[in-house]
């Protein structure tokens, strides 16, 4: 069984994920102002990172890591489809 885990559309887009490591309070800020721009979600806070969900057009997410790369020193991109499997169940005998 396939599912969608992102409840989002995702017709003609791509899911992106944005790791923005060794984050700053400033940059903290920086940081929700883009996903408030971009309408992202923070999918993760941590002590000196955040975790960004992007659902866009491959156009738009490639805009979207330049202006990551030219505000921030440390980040990580993981780009993909928007599918996961569901753990298999299997029926009891």
């Amino acid at each position: 069984k396939v599912i969608d885990f992102t409840n989002s559309s995702v017709y003609m887009k791509e899911l992106m994920y944005v790791k923005v490591k060794r984050c700053s309070r400033e940059d903290k800020e920086e940081v929700f102002r883009i996903a408030e721009a971009f309408d992202a979600k923070i999918v993760d806070c941590g002590k000196d990172s955040l975790l960004l969900q992007f659902v866009r057009t491959a156009t738009k997410n490639d805009a979207i890591i330049k202006l990551m790369k030219e505000e921030f020193k440390a980040i990580e991109v993981v780009r993909g489809g928007s599918v996961g499997i569901e753990a298999i169940n299997m029926t009891q005998r």
